[in-house]
């Protein structure tokens, strides 16, 4: 879509519902390769990141079966660590998949992902923070190619910002890691926060979400759970400016 075309002298009126938030939901989905139980979401955006995430889950291996406002996701049968170049490519979230597969198979490989193309928003954070819970990391051809020897092994983490997507892959990639994981200078958005909420969920033993400290404490396995993705709270800002602009 090149432009937008706006004809005026129409007067706002009536309700609206504000879907669930994308940022929210994406590393939500690449949650559900943590476990093996049924992980059931509500209120997912229709959009074309939300697709492509589902795209890339089903070439794992996840089942999905979609019901009006309900999506169930099962891990149970993964057959594939690999996730596809093309489909990568077009969404920096796919790199959110590194915590959840090397926390549960131990191994991951994933192309460099692109997607957004407003500045850059390098990798090394993610990567750096990883290597600190025991995962060795190979960045060839534009490959990020990343194992772990033993067990992922908790630790005391400081970011060098408060990255929002590391903060929920070390979050995804701390569930079951041996022992404590802090997350000093964690990103405190709303949508680290709704991730957190369904983790828990599912069983992990995670404090502070909110705050620039987060505290994990490794779990032996995960349970089925049910969560609701929280409202986008740009679309709804959106509408509030416009409802005050007509007041």
């Amino acid at each position: 879509m090149d432009k937008i075309i706006i004809s005026g002298n129409s007067k706002l009126f009536g309700s609206i519902k504000v879907n669930g938030s994308k940022n929210a939901a994406l590393p939500i989905l690449a949650a559900s390769l943590l476990s093996d139980k049924d992980l059931q979401l509500t209120n997912l955006p229709d959009l074309v990141d939300i697709y492509n995430m589902k795209k890339l889950l089903i070439e794992y291996g996840v089942k999905i079966n979609e019901n009006n406002n309900l999506t169930i996701f099962n891990a149970k049968n993964i057959s594939n660590k690999i996730a596809d170049y093309e489909t990568v490519r077009k969404m920096r979230a796919s790199i959110l998949l590194l915590g959840p597969l090397l926390s549960r198979f131990k191994k991951a490989i994933i192309s460099l992902p692109g997607g957004c193309a407003i500045g850059t928003r390098p990798i090394d954070i993610h990567l750096d923070a990883l290597k600190k819970l025991g995962v060795n990391i190979n960045v060839d051809n534009g490959f990020v190619k990343a194992e772990v020897k033993d067990f992922l092994k908790g630790n005391n983490i400081n970011l060098s910002f408060p990255s929002v997507g590391a903060t929920e892959n070390l979050l995804m990639s701390s569930i079951f890691a041996k022992g404590e994981t802090i997350i000093n200078n964690a990103a405190r958005e709303p949508e680290v926060v709704d991730l957190a909420k369904c983790l828990k969920s599912m069983g992990a033993d995670i404090k502070g979400e909110g705050t620039n400290e987060i505290k994990i404490k490794g779990v032996l396995k995960l349970n089925e759970s049910k969560h609701e993705i929280i409202s986008d709270r740009i679309v709804a800002g959106t509408y509030i400016i416009a409802a005050v602009m007509l007041n």
